[in-house]
């Protein structure tokens, strides 16, 4: 008995289904917040899943130039990243389904999976707006991923473990926004840019190169990447609730404070423009790092003194 209740919170709900549709959800949230904030009328509740329903029906077309085994299972492999990272996070203010020490550290790498993935399904093809899409890619990741690891040990050095579960708790009794405010504001801005949401998507400018590394993909490949980005929203806006605004103690706390986040993206994606490649990646690598590095230092200190 004992068995199917942990395949059934692995398969249905808090893991599984219930993510992937909390993940449709917050994705039609975010386009309705914009669109009312452009003044449009934007999706309504349904369009995303009727969105991927309908390309998971479709025929996935495979190009001549790719290579079969890469182009069909690199959104699979994304999509299980995705999924994975949510065994280790406290979704809907429960604990998590699994835990160890050091698994904050696994979790972070395990949403990697998704935009290396997307980079290498881009450059698996001759498409030169796939190939420009999968080095734009890339080339953020390597910018973001860094700056949004350290931005989330913050709390963790504060609690002194790395595991998500008991920072969870540490972090209930203690709002870190206040104390570490560097930190948030760079894992918020990071899970942006990791998530290519506006002004950091020219990975996949839909005005200059179509549809960035995934021009080539459609139906089922398509709909598995889109699934992934749900998911991964879903789980970056957890963990910054859960590291830097007093925890999730329970579902009502989880929506109200991950909405609230998803507002606030929202409105920034509403008031920033595009930047370009070399705007987006130029200087924030590096002092996006370094002053969450500073924040470091100055907690070690307040911690020895």
């Amino acid at each position: 008995m004992e068995a199917v209740k942990d395949i059934l919170a692995l398969l249905v709900f808090p893991g599984g289904l219930f993510v992937v549709f909390a993940g449709m959800m917050y994705e039609w949230l975010d386009r309705k917040l914009v669109a009312r904030l452009q003044n449009r009328i934007g999706p309504r509740w349904f369009q995303p899943i009727a969105d991927t329903v309908k390309l998971l029906a479709k025929e996935e077309v495979l190009p001549e130039s790719v290579t079969p085994f890469f182009f069909v299972v690199l959104p699979l492999i994304a999509l299980a990243g995705a999924l994975t990272a949510v065994l280790y996070t406290p979704m809907v203010g429960l604990e998590p389904a699994y835990s160890f020490p050091g698994d904050l550290i696994v979790t972070v790498y395990m949403l990697s999976l998704l935009t290396l993935c997307i980079g290498l399904a881009g450059a698996n093809t001759r498409n030169r707006f796939s190939l420009v899409g999968a080095t734009r890619a890339l080339t953020q990741l390597f910018a973001y991923e860094a700056p949004f690891l350290l931005a989330l040990f913050g709390p963790a050095i504060a609690a002194g473990s790395w595991q998500i579960g008991e920072i969870a708790h540490y972090a209930e009794s203690h709002w870190f926004i206040f104390t570490q405010p560097i930190g948030f504001l760079v894992a918020l801005i990071g899970l942006m840019g990791k998530l290519e949401l506006p002004p950091f998507d020219s990975p996949e400018a839909e005005t200059e190169i179509v549809a960035g590394a995934l021009t080539e993909y459609s139906g089922r490949g398509l709909a598995i990447f889109r699934i992934g980005k749900g998911v991964e929203l879903v789980v970056g806006l957890t963990l910054i609730v859960t590291f830097y605004l007093g925890g999730v103690a329970n579902p009502i706390v989880f929506f109200v404070k991950t909405i609230g986040m998803l507002v606030v993206m929202a409105a920034l994606q509403t008031l920033l423009t595009r930047l370009r490649i070399d705007q987006t990646v130029g200087l924030w690598w590096r002092y996006g790092a370094l002053l969450v590095l500073l924040q470091w230092a100055v907690l070690i200190v307040v911690q020895i003194a």
